[in-house]
C-alpha cells in the first residue's frame, strides 16, 4: 500500500516502529517507508524514554535513506517538527492553530502541552553518509498520558474527535514530502529554520535547559544555523546546546 508516494507497511502490533525501521535497514530496504502501527508494545521517546502507545493514537515511523552525512542528517530533527506542525494543524480547526507550537528541538505543544513526539535513529559513521534514517513519531490523537513531567493533551481533549490514524498518515505523508522537498532546494535547511522558528514556543522568554550533568535558566533567543538551541545568560554570555531537555515558565508560551 502506498501512502503520499511513499511504501506503507502497516501493523496491527508491533514492538516498535522504529524497530521495524532498523529491521527493514539491516535487511537493505531501500525506501521510502512508512511503518505505521495500532499498538506497539516497546514504544520510546527521547533518550530511552517510554512512550505510551495506546490505541487510537498515530504511531509512526518514516524511513529514509537520505544520501547525506549524520551532520546534514541532523537537520531532518527540525524538518520532521515542522511538517509533524503542518499535518497536525491541518487536522485542527481554524481557531485551535495557533495554540500549536514547537518546543526544542521536535516537541509539538498546544497551549503548552504535549501533543505529538518525534524520535530519531540512524545508523552510519561519522563523516560517511548514513546508511539509513527512523523519524519515529507518536501524536496523541484519541489519548494523551497524564501524571508524566511534561504535561500531555490529545486531539480528542481539544474537542477535535474522529480524526484517525490514517487521517493523521495522509496528512503527514502530505507535510513530509513538500517539507523534504524545500530541505533540499537550495535553501536548504536555512528555510527549514525559519519555519520551525516561526512556530517556536517561547521565543524571547525565560528557558530552562537540564542537561546530563547541569540545569541552567536563561533568555531562549534563537536557533544557530546548525540546530543547536541559543541561550543568553544572565551574565549576558550566548550559550549553544546540541542536546538536552527544555522547560518554559507557563507564561512564556
Amino acid at each position: 500500500m502506498a501512502a503520499g508516494g511513499f511504501t506503507h507497511k502497516a501493523f496491527v502490533e508491533i514492538d516498535s516502529t522504529n524497530e521495524e525501521a532498523r529491521r527493514l535497514g539491516e535487511a537493505g530496504e531501500v525506501g521510502p517507508v512508512w511503518i505505521t502501527a495500532q499498538v506497539q508494545t516497546a514504544g520510546r521517546g527521547r533518550r530511552g524514554r517510554e512512550w505510551v502507545s495506546p490505541s487510537g493514537n498515530f504511531m509512526g515511523t518514516l524511513f529514509l535513506r537520505p544520501q547525506c552525512s549524520p551532520r546534514k542528517a541532523a537537520e531532518l530533527s527540525f524538518v520532521a517538527a515542522v511538517a509533524v506542525h503542518d499535518a497536525v494543524a491541518s487536522l485542527l480547526p481554524p481557531d485551535l492553530r495557533p495554540d500549536l507550537k514547537l518546543k526544542w528541538p521536535n516537541d509539538l505543544l498546544h497551549k503548552g502541552r504535549k501533543c505529538a513526539g518525534i524520535l530519531l535513529e540512524s545508523s552510519g559513521i561519522a563523516g560517511a553518509e548514513l546508511a539509513w534514517l527512523a523519524i519515529g513519531m507518536g501524536i496523541n490523537l484519541a489519548q494523551h498520558p497524564d501524571n508524566v513531567e511534561f504535561p500531555a493533551t490529545s486531539l480528542a481533549a481539544l474537542g477535535v474527535s474522529g480524526v484517525t490514524p490514517s487521517d493523521a498518515l495522509s496528512a503527514l505523508a502530505a507535510a513530509f514530502d513538500a517539507r523534504i522537498a524545500l530541505w533540499r532546494d537550495v535553501q536548504g535547511f536555512a528555510a527549514i529554520r525559519e519555519a520551525w522558528l516561526a512556530r517556536a514556543a517561547g521565543l524571547g522568554g525565560s528557558i530552562t535547559v537540564r542537561l546530563s550533568d547541569e540545569t541552567f535558566t536563561g533568555t531562549f533567543e534563537g536557533l544557530a544555523a546548525d540546530g543547536s538551541l541559543e541561550v543568553r545568560l544572565p551574565d549576558g554570555m550566548l550559550r549553544l546546546v546540541s542536546a538536552g531537555d527544555v522547560f518554559f515558565p507557563a507564561q512564556s508560551l
